[in-house]
């Protein structure tokens, strides 16, 4: 299996990495792409992924794009990563956040156009991240123009029309430990709907913890569990989703390295 997307660089990873990489890997897991979501995130992420032997995304949050009206130079930094870092595998995590809106939705469409513009210059894909906001970024990514390297709607929630929207367009949906949870099941009959050939893997560790653990920290070992609840929800086997889903991640994240 892959991790598209986990955040192994948060300090609540500092005292057990090791551990947290190997339980990964007893678990089936052989490739994770650590996404940032800003420069600190940036240099940690790097770090890690150079030092494990993973992949990583550069991009600037939607919770954090008010940063790029004093730092002139953010998307600069991003493109100089990407360009130099053996790691970089995709561009992210950009979009639109309107439950928070812990930065003006003006400057969060500003920054996330200049990071699709980017990605397509240097022919990457995009992790995108969307909350309340699903009808607004699939409006940009029509009017910009989809990346021509793909693009992911990571941890997707919305609802049904704007899953099937995305699939028309060429987007692939993440799937996390969400699917798990006992008041998800409109969020589990939307996903039913999605081809399997646009479906990701994802746990966005450390948040977003499956059943049965719950209450606890995410990582990448815990995949196994959203695995299952999708074999179960499209009636397949647990190897099967393995082998598509990882097949997908290939696809679309061309990049991605397997674990040393």
């Amino acid at each position: 299996m892959i991790d598209t997307h986990c955040h192994l660089y948060d300090p609540r990873f500092d005292e057990d990495i090791k551990e947290t990489l190997s339980r990964a890997r007893q678990a089936g897991v052989t490739g994770m792409l650590i996404v940032a979501c800003d420069r600190e995130t940036s240099d940690r992420a790097e770090r890690l992924a150079e030092g494990a032997g993973l992949s990583v995304a550069f991009g600037l949050h939607p919770h954090e794009a008010s940063r790029s009206v004093e730092d002139r130079d953010w998307l600069e930094d991003i493109r100089a990563r990407l360009l130099h870092c053996p790691a970089a595998a995709a561009v992210g995590e950009m979009g639109l956040d309107y439950h928070y809106t812990f930065s003006p939705p003006e400057v969060q469409r500003q920054v996330f156009r200049a990071q699709l513009e980017l990605a397509r210059e240097l022919g990457l894909p995009v992790t995108i991240h969307s909350r309340a906001a699903e009808d607004e970024v699939l409006d940009i990514l029509e009017k910009t123009g989809l990346p021509p390297a793909g693009a992911v709607l990571h941890a997707f929630t919305g609802p049904a029309t704007a899953a099937k929207r995305a699939v028309e367009m060429g987007l692939y949906i993440g799937v996390t430990g969400m699917i798990t949870f006992r008041n998800a099941e409109e969020l589990r009959r939307t996903i039913a709907t999605v081809p399997p050939e646009r479906i990701l893997l994802e746990t966005d560790s450390p948040y977003l913890t499956p059943v049965p653990h719950r209450g606890k920290r995410n990582e990448p070992a815990f995949l196994i569990h959203v695995r299952d609840a999708l074999a179960d929800l499209l009636g397949v086997s647990a190897a099967e989703v393995q082998r598509m889903t990882k097949e997908n991640a290939r696809r679309v994240f061309t990049r991605l390295r397997e674990m040393i």
